[in-house]
């Protein structure tokens, strides 16, 4: 039996390593001002992010989107 490859690109990626990883690109305060929730404004951290997102999909959504722009800009830079 063959293995399929999911097209998806947050495929094995988790929602701890996204926030991580929009936090090193952007820093809270930046991410805060992107995406308007408490959890990126008021105390941030990567736990009540976690918390609040994994049962809040929209907010979820926007990280998630937010990370895919993010890392395609990345890549598209020289040097990166």
């Amino acid at each position: 039996m063959t293995e399929r490859q999911s097209n998806d690109p947050l495929h094995g990626i988790t929602l701890e390593t996204i926030i991580t990883r929009l936090v090193e690109l952007h820093g809270w305060e930046k991410l805060g001002r992107i995406i308007r929730i408490r959890c990126f404004n008021n105390d941030p951290s990567i736990k009540s992010s976690l918390q609040f997102l994994r049962r809040t999909p929209w907010a979820r959504s926007k990280v998630e989107a937010l990370y895919l722009r993010s890392i395609r800009k990345t890549k598209n830079k020289p040097g990166l």
